[in-house]
C-alpha cells in the first residue's frame, strides 16, 4: 500500500509553519516552512501568510488533503475564541474564509487538539489507556484531553483561573521569556499549574509539547507530581502532523 500524504499547517501566535507529511510513518516529507505570524494576528493577514506558505509547501506535489490547525476553540468551522491572535477571529466562519483565501478545501481544527491527535496516533500517547493530558507550552498553553485513545475536543485548560489570573499568562513559555525566569523559577509556576490539573483530572499521563519541550531535561525533572510527565515525541511538529492526519481522516470518500 502506498503511503498516504497530506499537508499540515500549524498557525500559532508567533509563527505559521507547514510541511508535507507521510501518514504511514508520521515523518515530514518536505522541509518545514515557517513564516512569522503577522503582527496583530488579523484574519486577512494570517490567511494571506498561510496562502504564501501553502504555495511553497505544495509546489510540485499535486493535490492532497490539507489540514490547518489554529489557536482557538473550533466549532463547526467557526473560531469561537482567540488566543494570542486578533479578537476579530471570535465568531468567524474561519474554515470557509481559509478555503476562499487558499482556493482549496481544508480540514480546520484547534491547534492543541491536532497535537494531541498526533501524539495519540504516532507518539507518546499511542496505545496508552486511560486519561492523557497533553499541554503545549508556547506563546500560551494549549491542552488536549485523550481518553482511551479518543480525543475530547476544545479543552481550554491553559486558561484555568489560578491565584486569580488566567494561568497561561504566568506559566506559558512566553511568560518565562517575558519575566526572564530561570528554569527553576519557571518550574515552580509549572508545578502549581500541573498540580492543579492533577487534582482536577487525576490523569494517567501528562505529555508536554511545544518548542520548549526539546529542552525538557531542564524543567521536567524539577516537577514533583504523582502522574508521570514526559515530553511529546513530535515536539513542535505535532500540530503539523495532527492537522495533516485529521485532514485525511475527515476527507470525503471518493466513489
Amino acid at each position: 500500500m502506498s503511503s498516504t500524504t497530506a499537508i499540515g499547517i500549524d498557525i500559532g501566535g508567533t509563527g505559521i509553519k507547514g510541511a508535507v507529511v507521510d501518514l504511514s510513518t508520521g515523518a515530514l516529507l518536505s522541509d518545514r516552512v515557517k513564516l512569522p505570524t503577522p503582527k496583530g494576528g488579523r484574519p486577512q493577514d494570517i490567511i494571506e501568510t498561510t496562502r504564501q506558505l501553502l504555495a511553497t509547501v505544495s509546489a510540485g506535489t499535486g493535490e492532497m488533503p490539507i489540514g490547518v490547525c489554529f489557536p482557538a476553540v473550533v466549532k463547526h468551522g467557526h473560531t469561537m475564541s482567540a488566543a494570542n491572535v486578533s479578537d476579530k477571529w471570535i465568531g468567524l466562519a474561519a474554515e470557509k474564509l481559509f478555503e476562499k483565501g487558499l482556493g482549496v478545501p481544508i480540514h480546520f481544527v484547534n491547534d492543541a487538539d491536532a497535537a494531541g491527535y498526533a501524539e495519540s496516533t504516532f507518539g507518546a500517547a499511542k496505545g496508552v489507556d486511560g486519561v492523557v493530558l497533553l499541554t503545549t507550552l508556547g506563546t500560551g498553553i494549549g491542552t488536549a484531553l485523550i481518553n482511551d485513545g479518543a480525543l475530547v475536543p476544545n479543552t481550554e485548560f491553559g486558561h484555568l483561573d489560578i491565584d486569580g489570573v488566567d494561568y497561561e499568562t504566568r506559566a506559558a513559555f512566553s511568560a518565562k521569556e517575558r519575566d526572564n525566569l530561570s528554569w527553576e523559577k519557571w518550574a515552580s509556576r509549572l508545578q502549581k499549574y500541573y498540580s492543579t490539573l492533577e487534582s482536577l483530572f487525576t490523569p494517567d499521563l501528562f505529555i508536554v509539547g511545544g518548542g520548549v519541550s526539546k529542552h525538557h531535561e531542564n524543567f521536567l525533572p524539577l516537577l514533583h507530581l504523582n502522574t508521570r510527565i514526559i515530553p511529546a515525541v513530535h515536539r513542535n511538529n505535532a500540530g503539523i502532523l495532527g492537522a495533516a492526519a485529521l485532514a485525511v481522516k475527515h476527507a470525503p470518500v471518493s466513489a
